[in-house]
C-alpha cells in the first residue's frame, strides 16, 4: 500500500548528531516506498542563507535529492526558523516550496498544509515579529549582510534560546498552542475538513467540528527526543515515532 510521508520540526543542527542520523535513515529507508514526503517547516534550527553551506547542509541536500532520483518528490513548507531557505538550495534538494499554506490531495480527501506558527494568534508578540521579518525587503537586506555577520546573528539568536528561564519557556509553550478560532477560519477559507500543520511540538490527532461536519486537525511531533512522523494511505493517519539509532531498548 502506498503511503505519503509528513514531518516538521527536525530542527537539524551541527550539535544534534543524533537526530541527522536518523534523519537520513529514514529518508534511505522508509520514505523511498513513499507517494511522497513533505516536510512541513524548521528542517533547520536556523537558516542564514542559501549561500552559506556546511557539511551538514550539503550533506542534507544530497539526501534528499537521492530520494527525489529515486522517485519520491519532496515538498517543503517554510517554518519560523528556516524561512529564507530559497530556490537555491531547493534546486539542490530537488525539493519543491509550497506556498505557506498549500492544498494536497491525500487518497480522496482534500488537506490544508501549513507550518503551524500563523495558527498562534495568542501570541502576540510573535505574529507582530512574523509581520516585520517576512517582508520581502527585510529579507533581502538581510541576505545582503557579510556572511559573518549573519554567522553572528544566528549564533546569538541560538544563545538567547538557549538561556530562557524554564518558567519564560513553559510560558512560551502555553501562547504558543493554536488558537482554535484561527483553526476554523484557515478550515472554512479553504474549504477542507482536514488540516495537517507542526510548530506547537504537540503531537496529535484533534477531532473537532466545522458547521456541524467532522474534522480532523493533525499535529506533528518535532524530532528533539525521538523521530516523529505521519504517516497517511488509504487505510489512514497513523502519527509514528521512533527512537534515535544510539537508543538501546
Amino acid at each position: 500500500m502506498m503511503s505519503t510521508y509528513f514531518i516538521a520540526d527536525l530542527h537539524l543542527t551541527e550539535s544534534r548528531p543524533d537526530i541527522t542520523a536518523l534523519f537520513l535513515q529514514f529518508l534511505a529507508t522508509e520514505a523511498r516506498q513513499a507517494d511522497a514526503l513533505y516536510i512541513l517547516g524548521d528542517l533547520f534550527e536556523i537558516w542564514l542563507g542559501d549561500d552559506i553551506q556546511t557539511p551538514l547542509t550539503k550533506q542534507v541536500a544530497k539526501a534528499l535529492s537521492d530520494l527525489s532520483q529515486s522517485g519520491v518528490p519532496c515538498y517543503y513548507i517554510h517554518g519560523n526558523r528556516d524561512f529564507m531557505l530559497g530556490e537555491r538550495y531547493a534546486r539542490l534538494c530537488d525539493m519543491t516550496i509550497l506556498a505557506e499554506k498549500s492544498l494536497v490531495q491525500l487518497y480522496g480527501e482534500t488537506a490544508l498544509l501549513l507550518h503551524g506558527d500563523t495558527l498562534c494568534t495568542e501570541d502576540e508578540a510573535y505574529q507582530n515579529y512574523r509581520k516585520w521579518v517576512y517582508k520581502p525587503w527585510l529579507r533581502m537586506l538581510f541576505l545582503a549582510l557579510p556572511k559573518f555577520v549573519r554567522a553572528k546573528i544566528g549564533e546569538k539568536i541560538r544563545t538567547s534560546s538557549k538561556n530562557q528561564s524554564k518558567e519564560k519557556q513553559q510560558q512560551r509553550k502555553e501562547i504558543m498552542d493554536v488558537y482554535p478560532p484561527a483553526v476554523q477560519e484557515d478550515c472554512l477559507k479553504f474549504g477542507v475538513n482536514l488540516m495537517i500543520h507542526g510548530h506547537t511540538h504537540r503531537p496529535a490527532i484533534h477531532e473537532f467540528e466545522i458547521n456541524q461536519s467532522p474534522a480532523t486537525r493533525i499535529v506533528l511531533g518535532d524530532w528533539y527526543e525521538q523521530g516523529s512522523m505521519l504517516l497517511v494511505n488509504s487505510a489512514g493517519k497513523q502519527l509514528i515515532s521512533q527512537p534515535f539509532l544510539n537508543d538501546k531498548g
